[in-house]
């Protein structure tokens, strides 16, 4: 046995050993998750249903994990827009098919009343400043636990109220390696973005989200616009700005028009244009709410839903 001093720092050099291989041992857990580490992923294959509490409340969401997937798995984060909720943006925006042709996940989140507290807009989340930059970030921490994520290929995409949220959390959180907003505008602070990818897709003659900014058709019920906010050529300039681009080039195919400016670091800030459709995601399935909501048959000149993942894939943190 070692005497003196010389057991002393033995015993100190034992310890650190144990404490550093304990805490590989958890990093190593939270990066793979608890399912990988046993060998048994508990997000089963296909669409299941998930909750997590937050905020004192009880908030769900869907999962889509098709067959076939990576070790590290790329997620996909779709809100949908206002009055809609995650099983209705899964049926009208086909991700669950790209998924199975891109091997990813995607997770389908639920707003609260069926709205996303984006900033100055909208319904009861924006009114009572629900968090749901915590709930977002929660839900993909909790997703990781469950099976192991590729943390550089986490991406936002987002229909109108869904749009701005996604636009607020690539404002302000680190997470996403791109971010994709459809039909949206910025409603909130972005001075502290990081620096991120992001495609913005967007009709031109968009009524409740205007193309060349403020005030939309629709109005809440103390009659003022439900969303009045700047141009989206106007926020597409903003994320050139975050992330120190250079001046964008375009290019014209049919109805669609596509700005694209590189960034350092191989990031890029894109702007299509749908000339003529309305609020919509172009390629997406007319569905009952679109009729109720009195909003146009999508347009047919762009897949939204592939033309986002194939900018998500050539975009990683």
């Amino acid at each position: 046995m070692p005497s003196g001093n010389l057991w002393v720092r033995t015993m100190v050099l034992l310890g650190t050993l144990v404490i550093s291989v304990g805490a590989c041992l958890e990093l190593v857990l939270v990066l793979v998750g608890p399912g990988h580490a046993t060998g048994a992923p508990t997000v089963p294959t296909g669409q299941s249903s998930h909750s997590i509490q937050w905020g004192g409340v009880n908030r769900t969401f869907n999962l889509y994990r098709p067959q076939g997937l990576p070790d590290a798995v790329p997620l996909v984060v779709m809100m949908h827009g206002g009055y809609g909720n995650g099983a209705q943006a899964e049926r009208a925006y086909h991700w669950d098919a790209e998924a199975d042709r891109g091997h990813f996940l995607v997770a389908y989140p639920d707003g609260l009343n069926r709205a996303w507290n984006a900033g100055s807009c909208c319904g009861i989340p924006q009114q009572t400043d629900v968090d749901d930059v915590g709930f977002i970030t929660a839900m993909v921490a909790d997703i990781g636990r469950q099976i192991p994520l590729d943390p550089t290929r986490v991406y936002a995409a987002g229909m109108s109220n869904g749009a701005m949220m996604a636009l607020r959390l690539g404002c302000q959180t680190g997470m996403f390696a791109a971010i994709a907003p459809v039909a949206g505008t910025l409603l909130t602070e972005c001075s502290h973005a990081q620096p991120t990818s992001v495609l913005q897709i967007h009709g031109t003659a968009d009524e409740s989200v205007p193309y060349a900014g403020g005030p939309g058709k629709a109005l809440t019920a103390n009659g003022t616009p439900r969303v009045d906010g700047p141009a989206v050529p106007s926020v597409n300039a903003t994320w050139r700005g975050v992330d120190s681009c250079g001046p964008p080039s375009s290019s014209t195919a049919g109805l669609v028009t596509t700005e694209t400016a590189d960034c350092p670091d191989g990031r890029a800030v894109e702007l299509i244009s749908v000339t003529g459709a309305g609020h919509q995601w172009p390629g997406s399935t007319r569905s009952p709410l679109l009729e109720r909501l009195g909003l146009p048959e999508p347009s047919t000149a762009l897949d939204a839903t592939e033309t986002i993942w194939q900018f998500f894939g050539r975009h990683h943190h």
